[in-house]
């Protein structure tokens, strides 16, 4: 089992960039899938983007480009670098894990999940 806690949200303003950090425990960290997804207000949970244990990243369409995930296995961390934030980033960002072999944007092949950072883009 592994659990997960992000950090790195904040208040910025559009067109700034932010990095979050998605800190794991336990030893066997490089064995997970990680991915971020992201809630606004009143909206459904959605999928931003996924690293896989072999460092392969995939990315919703709206993330191409300005959104990059990264691990560091050493550290047990997964980073997202956001770019030209816009205020639609507005949102909790989640942290997921799963070790399920075909990976989906289907939020319940996540059995892992941090409690949120809460990022807000203002115009």
């Amino acid at each position: 089992q592994v659990q997960l806690v992000e950090s790195g949200g904040e208040l910025v303003q559009a067109g700034d960039s932010l990095r979050l950090s998605c800190a794991a425990s336990g030893r066997t960290f490089s064995v997970y899938h990680v991915g971020w997804f992201r809630q606004a207000l009143g909206k459904e949970r959605e999928f931003v983007a996924w690293i896989t244990r072999d460092s392969e990243a995939t990315y919703a369409d709206y993330a191409k480009g300005r959104f990059t995930i990264s691990r560091d296995n050493a550290k047990n961390m997964v980073y997202l670098q956001m770019n030209s934030l816009e205020p639609e980033d507005t949102a909790a960002y989640y942290c997921a894990a799963t070790t399920i072999v075909f990976l989906s944007t289907n939020r319940r092949d996540w059995p892992y999940w941090g409690q949120g950072t809460q990022v807000t883009v203002s115009s």
